[in-house]
């Protein structure tokens, strides 16, 4: 088992934090935002996953247009490639490009819900094809050389079952990744019910049925989880070697630096940098993908709702800035 930088960052910590992948999210702009507020002296240490890519368009013409979501600074490391497929062959392929970016992991997608990449054969719906999902594991880690190579799934497609997901779950176990994450719903429960962190629980005892010894798979919990205090108790009460943070981050990229309140003048600034950056770095990308951010950036002042109100009809970051000017006034 090849665990790379995994085994140093759990010797030195009792459970490791990762950066969730996130469509439309967690790109190259906001990754740099999070790591300018986040990775500073005394900030609690994480692992950055980057937006998933298609291992088919990797391997195909349009690899060009894919390749700005692989850009990453050195402050974002450790940083692990997320991809996504169905081809075992194009697996392969794309972890050589990865492993040639110098990224330190490689993270497969096998619990994506979104029905696009259901039609491919892809993300969780390799839940349904466990060879399919062990050759694909494989040829990953032949690509991948010496990079460790982990999964994140779901407990299940349409429903959970006990004995379905043990049986799921020892199929990966068997290609020996360095980690599992497990996000704590189905397939069909999207983001739309609180997490199962039992059944997030059941998985660690599965692991270590299946392998005892001091070098086996690391599992990681992911869902509803809401800064790092409440990482650290999920990852003790569940008995997780790590847990992933994901939608707690959104206006909040100084979420792993500290817990506490960042006053509205300081949201502002961070939110018009946030802006630029995103605008500098994806040029011809629909400015609509960064108005997600806003609703979280702007919140819990009197004045909210017409703020959101006026940045959501903005078209660059000048109108953002005019925006966010007026309100300092």
């Amino acid at each position: 088992m090849v665990k790379g930088f995994w085994k140093k960052l759990k010797n030195e910590n009792v459970s490791i934090l990762a950066l969730a992948p996130m469509a439309d999210v967690t790109d190259t702009a906001f990754r740099r935002i999070i790591a300018k507020y986040s990775k500073i002296k005394g900030g609690t240490p994480y692992v950055t996953f980057t937006e998933f890519v298609s291992c088919d368009g990797l391997c195909s013409k349009g690899k060009k247009n894919l390749l700005p979501i692989l850009k990453y600074s050195e402050k974002e490391k450790p940083i692990v490639a997320q991809i996504f497929g169905a081809k075992p062959e194009n697996f392969y392929e794309s972890a050589k490009l990865i492993k040639k970016l110098g990224f330190d992991g490689i993270d497969i997608n096998m619990g994506c819900p979104d029905k696009k990449v259901l039609k491919q054969g892809a993300g969780a719906a390799l839940i349904n094809n466990p060879k399919l999902a062990q050759e694909i594991i494989r040829q990953t880690k032949r690509g991948a050389g010496k990079m460790p190579v982990s999964i994140k799934t779901r407990i299940g497609y349409d429903k959970y079952d006990k004995k379905e997901f043990k049986k799921w779950l020892i199929v990966l176990l068997e290609e020996k990744p360095a980690v599992i994450t497990i996000h704590g719903r189905t397939k069909k429960e999207m983001s739309l019910v609180p997490a199962h962190w039992d059944v997030i629980a059941e998985a660690v005892k599965i692991r270590n049925e299946f392998d005892s010894s001091n070098n086996h798979t690391l599992i990681f919990g992911n869902g509803d989880v809401q800064g790092v205090a409440d990482a650290e108790e999920k990852a003790r009460i569940f008995g997780v070697d790590g847990v992933m943070i994901g939608r707690a981050v959104f206006g909040n990229p100084w979420l792993f630096a500290s817990e506490k309140k960042i006053n509205f003048e300081k949201k502002l600034s961070i939110l018009l940098e946030h802006t630029k950056l995103f605008e500098k770095i994806n040029k011809g990308k629909n400015f609509d993908v960064m108005k997600k951010h806003f609703k979280s950036y702007i919140s819990e002042f009197p004045r909210a709702k017409e703020v959101r109100i006026k940045l959501m009809n903005c078209k660059n970051a000048g109108e953002v800035e005019k925006i966010i000017l007026e309100v300092n006034l």
